[in-house]
């Protein structure tokens, strides 16, 4: 099996045709591409691509799927470390052990002398002492945990140890160097395998990688792109002999699987293998668990979240992307955005859908990286198992009131977390409501009721910086490098608020002239908010002010900007919002922290169209399915 640095100047021929055309491929070697096939490299994978979309690929995807390496691999180094910490923790036990056990060996030497003395000493048995050092080594994989947590601990059960190095059979040698354990990847919805490939080649402690699809032109396109890419099972001339017993054999670093990844019910192609055929299911043992799992859909991942957040270990990665938005992040069809995700509508709601189908298994999520990108939301969480946490869970949902008039929103949590005076102890009631009567205070107009979502923070900063210091320390590694630094940047000063706002959408609700995004800033720091800029669109403001303190400041606006009211509609919200005052004068002056360091780094922050009629693709072809269906029926 060829190593990453072996892809990039080497390519195997194996899995491809030799009918075809002979041709060259940059940095590679001469290799027959098979007819109606083509090339398609990114980065460090290189694919056959056919005619007829019989796989699902868009290279529009290029920025999700670097942005996924590059989150993975942050990760995995939070990950090891945890790892290499509770290594060193047991290491100390033992010597604490030892040292102890030696004591005790000297008080015995003394006690020894009654036996010689003809009192009757029942000997331990010589394999003793060996044995209780061999209950605190590991002798598990890893990345496989033995046993889970239940409901009753609060607290999930300490993961098993990392690999020891070991030169011999000595069990003291065993303890003297840590050795980083590897993970596993699984993508259900793998496609032509490109991500799988790039995972198995770009993240250093990748075991392997599943790589999942239901379609059989799929898996086929796959398989025949991990042996180009020498990441295949190892043929039996690569073996130096005979497996030896207990050596388990090279199945590869990407290994493809052909099932549905949840178990639908109700197709006829589905219905046979159903019950066998739950990927995700599959995983749902602590022994089987995985720990990353990656969801990329075409469309909504809801049907698929259930299994996922089962199927992750515990301190686990998991992976979402939805591009569904015309549902997700509109109000065009309410109804089916509820069906997906238990409410409406936003990037919000995805985490929210993922919380509580955590919650049902005893398990939280800790957003780490939560981005909406040009036609879809791509989530990272980590998912941990404990019951206290979970408790917490309602405490970070909320639904809000957005007036139907002027967008002004306001939240009402779900719940609410009571710490009781001079003690630890934590008490959880349901919260009071509603927060505002039934018409809007600034305009008159009724409320829409949104959510509920998930109102706690979408980012862990710390995680983002982790990620973009990777990036810095790889130069030239990702395609779209610069966006990822820009995008990356600006969720790292983002506010942890819902909402954000653009002054020109808010200069709309009053007819005036919209004022420019720094004058708007400054008027609000000058007034002692907070605020930052949003990744999710360009020209957009986050602020702690609430929407009347930022109406006030567009009020002081249109008395330097004044609005012919002759064009002003009776009974309109802009008649409402323009006949009050403002509260005091806002100061427009430059404020120095107006500019974000986001804002002073030359960087791609907010992506221009990158092709014409670019988006989420189509899907693969539905005629060739047809045959397919009506094949194995």
């Amino acid at each position: 099996m060829a190593s990453s640095a072996d892809v990039n100047s080497t390519v195997s021929t194996a899995g491809a045709a030799t009918a075809g055309a002979s041709t060259t491929v940059a940095g590679t070697t001469t290799m027959n591409i098979p007819d109606g096939f083509t090339i398609h490299s990114e980065n460090t994978a290189k694919i056959l691509l056919p005619s007829e979309a019989t796989a699902f690929l868009n290279p529009i995807q290029e920025f999700n799927r670097d942005l996924s390496v590059a989150c993975i691999t942050a990760w995995s180094r939070r990950w090891d470390q945890a790892k290499r910490a509770r290594w060193e923790q047991a290491g100390a036990k033992r010597e604490r052990n030892k040292k102890r056990k030696k004591n005790a060996g000297e008080v015995g030497k003394t006690d020894g002398a009654k036996d010689e003395q003809g009192m009757d000493v029942d000997p331990a048995p010589k394999h003793a002492e060996a044995k209780s050092e061999e209950e605190q080594e590991v002798a598990v994989d890893p990345v496989r945990p033995t046993a889970g947590p239940t409901d009753e601990k609060l607290e999930p059960e300490p993961e098993p140890e990392p690999e020891l190095e070991t030169t011999n059979g000595n069990s003291e040698e065993k303890r003297k160097e840590y050795v980083a354990p590897k993970f596993v990847i699984l993508e259900a919805l793998s496609a032509t395998g490109l991500r799988a490939i790039r995972y198995a080649h770009e993240i250093p402690l990748v075991k392997y990688v599943i790589a999942n699809d239901i379609l059989p032109a799929a898996t086929e396109a796959m398989r025949r792109n991990v042996e180009l890419n020498g990441l295949g099972p190892a043929s039996a001339s690569e073996e130096s002999g005979p497996v030896k017993t207990g050596k388990k054999a090279d199945l590869g670093k990407v290994r493809v699987s052909e099932m549905d990844a949840m178990g639908r019910e109700g197709k006829k192609k589905l219905a046979k293998r159903a019950i066998n055929s739950a990927l995700l299911y599959n995983h749902r043992a602590d022994h089987s668990r995985v720990e990353v799992v990656d969801l990329d859909p075409y469309g909504t991942a809801a049907p698929f979240i259930d299994g996922a957040v089962q199927a992750v270990a515990d301190g686990g990665l998991l992976c979402v992307t939805c591009t569904d938005m015309a549902v997700l992040a509109s109000n065009n069809y309410p109804e089916k955005c509820y069906a997906n995700y238990g409410g409406v509508p936003a990037l919000r709601l995805v985490l929210h859908t993922l919380a509580t189908s955590a919650a049902r298994y005893g398990r939280y999520i800790t957003p780490l990286v939560s981005l909406s990108i040009d036609f879809y939301v791509r989530v990272f969480v980590q998912v941990r198992s404990a019951p206290i946490e979970v408790k917490k869970a309602f405490s970070q949902s909320a639904t809000y009131y957005v007036c139907s008039g002027c967008q002004s929103p306001h939240e009402q949590t779900l719940g609410r977390i009571v710490e009781k005076p001079g003690t630890n102890n934590l008490t959880y009631k349901a919260q009071s409501g509603p927060p505002i009567g039934p018409e809007c205070d600034e305009c008159g107009f009724k409320f829409h009721v949104a959510g509920p979502m998930w109102s706690g923070p979408i980012h862990d900063k710390t995680f983002v910086n982790e990620v973009l210091k990777h990036i810095e320390e790889n130069p030239g590694k990702y395609g779209t490098e610069q966006r990822m630094k820009g995008m990356l940047t600006v969720a790292s000063e983002e506010l942890d608020v819902p909402f954000y706002f653009t002054p020109s959408r808010l200069s709309g609700f009053f007819h005036c002239n919209s004022p420019p995004l720094e004058h708007v800033a400054s008027a609000l720091l000058h007034k002692g908010y907070e605020i930052s800029r949003s990744h999710a669109c360009a020209g957009s403001l986050k602020t702690t002010a609430t929407r009347a303190q930022v109406y006030d400041i567009i009020r002081s606006w249109v008395k330097l900007n004044p609005v012919k009211m002759e064009n002003v509609k009776d009974g309109s919200p802009t008649k409402k919002l323009l006949s009050k005052e403002p509260t005091e004068e806002a100061n427009f002056s430059r404020h120095p922290q107006a500019i974000s360091r986001a804002s002073q780094i030359k960087l791609v922050r907010y992506q221009q169209n990158p092709a014409p009629n670019w988006g989420p693709g189509s899907r693969p072809n539905a005629s060739k399915r047809k045959r397919e269906d009506g094949a194995e029926a």
